[in-house]
């Protein structure tokens, strides 16, 4: 029989719906029933795409016995941590401080208040390296909660008194200069991996955000090592097996230094960031690998991510049924020898086993290999190679495919929209723009209320219930302004600055314009969660301070302009020294140095050629942080077209930045040089 998970959006929590464990959604009744009880509360918490979670469900949460011990001694609590976030992260702190690590599944026992006394990740169903059996964690739990209550209360008051005094401390309220950049770029040259490309060992992530802070840095100075970095990370990743060499796109991360084994599961966030980034970097050079990827993942993202409502899935899984029934992680995505023989004959499968480095031996488990692409000497048949490629992919299709978690998040699919946007237009290719306009259709329809609120989750075309959070308001936002300089519709302007004034309102701090995790109208969690550096994704805090500041250049706004330049106070004392962890606030920073730029188009028509060019040629300039408006004379769709003429009849680009302007000029070469950093 379904327990009450049955009734939630969320694909996770649906996963455990029919768990023998009579679980609860996080909600004020799961409390309730736990004080009227008189027992903890377990938290759980996961995702859809999480290997571990799985397992840990497979062998507790679906074990009769075990459910049946938890339901006669606990309140149990099931959360998908896409959708709260901020639950997530306020007991992801707790578990790090408490154990000096974290991940998920996230095992947490609380009081009837929410105030958290003992941690875990996985715990295994009989003891196992050291590690207890989540039998015996449950059995010691209870008998402390019985028989030393007083501990229990005066350790979790403990530790919800730490966590409330772990307020951030905030630096000053000033942007970061010059040196503080130049020291943050000596930081990560220390911590780069010249051999391989990336940063620090395994396992191996992609530094999207530091990428992005590389090529603006780059541009705005000129400094070969930045874009060095930049340029060989994103080629060894590309080239890597966490690059789907098949069908596009970027699994989660590498568990090794080489980018050679990839975890699995695929995330919309990654491979949007990273669908950005290469647009970006062949804007910057002009490398055809980085055009490839660029469209590549764009494509892969609209074909296996698009949900029937126009948004995008927030994840597919990293296990799939490798044809026997079991569930494995991969099996999706490896080739054997021996598979590569039955879909390609004897010789075309030696060359592809040559070309994507399929050995006997394997490189990933039971003599499987992932696809990569490393680097060969020799001409190679670029027709032939294309034409296997087509062939394992069509025969690739017809294996069990990995689950697909259609969840919209909405700050993801703001991510996406930027993405799709830009690449679209960089590429001439407007069905990507069109993807990422039906996305952004479908974020004001459905998860945007008449106050400009934004729920933070739909599926199916029902929006969840619960309140988006800062990455929400801010990476959505990031989304429309870029579509608004795509496009050339003003809505989308307006729509970021609905979202960004309650940034302003309900999510920054008065006295010192720190920003929090959550709204001030809220629920109220044991703390309110406030965290300002990059994870797997921009933080909230860095993510509003680059679409304020991108607002503030649209429009002249003091006050958007004044809450950017305090946001970024935090990056003044954190870049130095933790620059891998606070990319996107750097990158932020780069365009405050650059002005940054405000590019107007003013044309006859906006598909007048001469317009398109002059527009496609602001678009592609590399000063970081430029805004652009198109649009004809006259025009009120932006403000930046405000009292700008043509030029003796002819479309013309008014560039202007710290409150200085340039010439005007007609000359699409004259433009390109002037944004070119």
């Amino acid at each position: 029989m379904p327990n009450r998970l049955a009734h939630e959006t969320s694909p996770y929590l649906l996963q455990h719906a029919d768990n023998p464990v009579d679980w609860w959604p996080w909600s004020e009744e799961a409390f309730e029933e736990a004080r009227k009880r008189n027992v903890p509360v377990l938290l759980s918490v996961g995702y859809s795409s999480c290997h571990w979670c799985h397992v840990m469900a497979h062998e507790s949460f679906e074990d009769q016995e075990t459910a049946e011990y938890l339901n006669a001694h606990y309140v149990s609590v099931k959360v998908d941590r896409e959708e709260r976030p901020d639950v997530d992260a306020v007991y992801m702190e707790a578990v790090q401080a408490a154990t000096g690590q974290g991940g998920w599944p996230m095992t947490v026992f609380l009081t009837p208040d929410a105030e958290p006394f003992y941690f875990g990740t996985y715990f295994p169903p009989a003891p196992r390296q050291g590690m207890p059996s989540f039998r015996q964690v449950l059995q010691g739990v209870h008998q402390a909660w019985d028989e030393r209550r007083d501990e229990v209360n005066e350790v979790a008051g403990k530790i919800v008194r730490d966590l409330s005094g772990r307020e951030i401390s905030y630096g000053d309220a000033r942007t970061p200069g010059e040196e503080e950049l130049a020291q943050a770029l000596l930081g990560l040259t220390r911590e780069y991996d010249p051999q391989r490309g990336g940063f620090g060992g395994a396992p191996k992530f992609p530094p999207s955000m530091v990428l992005e802070f590389l090529l603006r840095h780059h541009a705005r100075t000129g400094a070969e090592g930045a874009l060095q970095m930049a340029q060989d990370t994103c080629e060894r990743m590309a080239r890597g097996g966490m690059y789907d060499q098949l069908g596009g796109g970027f699994a989660r991360y590498s568990v090794d230094r080489d980018w050679v084994v990839p975890h699995f599961e695929k995330m919309l966030y990654d491979n949007a960031l990273l669908c950005r980034v290469y647009a970006h970097l062949w804007r910057s050079t002009g490398s055809e690998l980085a055009r490839r990827v660029a469209l590549e993942t764009a494509d892969f993202m609209v074909r296996e991510l698009r949900t029937n409502e126009g948004g995008f899935a927030s994840a597919l899984d990293a296990d799939s049924d490798d044809g026997t029934g079991r569930h494995v992680e991969g099996a999706y995505y490896v080739w054997t020898p021996e598979q590569l023989r039955e879909v390609l004959g004897e010789q075309d499968a030696d060359l592809a086993a040559q070309h994507f480095g399929v050995t006997e031996e394997g490189t990933f488990e039971e003599g499987a290999s992932v696809l990569q692409r490393p680097v060969r000497d020799g001409v190679v048949d670029a027709g032939r190679v294309a034409a296997i490629r087509e062939r394992l992919l069509a025969a690739r299709s017809g294996r069990p495919a990995p689950g697909r978690d259609d969840k919209v998040v909405a700050a993801w699919n703001g991510l996406a929209i930027a993405a799709l946007a830009e690449t679209g237009a960089y590429f001439d290719r407007p069905d990507l723009v069109e993807a990422a306009v039906a996305a952004a259709d479908l974020l004001v329809r459905l998860h945007l209320d008449e106050q400009a609120r934004l729920t933070r989750t739909s599926k199916d075309g029902r929006a969840g219930a619960n309140a988006g959070v800062l990455e929400d308001y801010a990476d959505v936002a990031e989304g429309f302004l870029a579509l608004a300089s795509v496009t050339g519709e003003g809505v989308w302007l307006e729509f970021a600055g609905f979202l960004l004034d309650h940034v302003l309102v309900r999510f920054t701090d008065a006295e010192s314009g720190a920003l929090y995790d959550t709204a001030a109208d809220a629920e109220r969690l044991i703390r309110r969660p406030q965290d300002p550096t990059d994870n797997a994704a921009p933080s909230g805090w860095t993510a509003a301070a680059n679409a304020l500041l991108s607002y503030a250049a649209h429009t002249g706004s003091e006050p958007h302009r004044t809450a950017a330049e305090r946001a970024l106070g935090v990056v003044k004392a954190l870049g130095p020294r933790v620059p891998r962890f606070i990319g996107w606030g750097l990158a932020a920073a780069e365009a405050v140095l650059d002005g940054p730029r405000e590019v107007a188009i003013v044309g006859p028509a906006l598909d007048d050629e001469g317009t398109r060019t002059l527009h496609r040629t602001a678009l592609l300039g590399t000063a970081p942080g430029a805004v652009v408006a198109v649009g004809i004379p006259g025009s009120e769709e932006f403000p930046l077209l405000a009292d700008r003429p043509l030029v003796g009849g002819e479309p013309a680009a008014y560039v202007c930045r710290n409150f200085t302007c340039d010439a005007p000029t007609t000359e699409p070469d004259r433009l390109s040089t002037v944004l070119s950093g």
